[in-house]
């Protein structure tokens, strides 16, 4: 289950613009756009899902982490610190 309410907002506000992408290449398909076109927003759907999956991993981390340690607010700082660096990493090696 995902707690945060900022990270559960940001996970669905990413899972809405996927589907409205995939609505957009429904779209396209019924229009007869081109399948270059229709690939490029088909590209644009997938970026935003792996972003939303992503961002459950680390929400994932970050709650686990969390439950199972018992940190100082020191350690709590850094361990959100190595999590930022985690989403970078993730968003930098799709």
């Amino acid at each position: 289950m995902i707690s945060d309410d900022a990270h559960r907002t940001e996970i669905l506000n990413r899972l809405k613009r996927a589907e409205g992408q995939l609505r957009g290449v429904q779209r396209m398909i019924v229009e007869g756009k081109s399948c270059l076109e229709t690939l490029d927003q088909i590209e644009a759907a997938r970026k935003a899902l792996d972003g939303a999956r992503a961002r459950v991993v680390l929400c994932h981390l970050n709650q686990e982490l969390r439950e199972r340690l018992d940190l100082t607010r020191r350690e709590d700082t850094r361990v959100a610190e190595l999590l930022d660096e985690m989403q970078l990493l993730i968003a930098k090696s799709r």
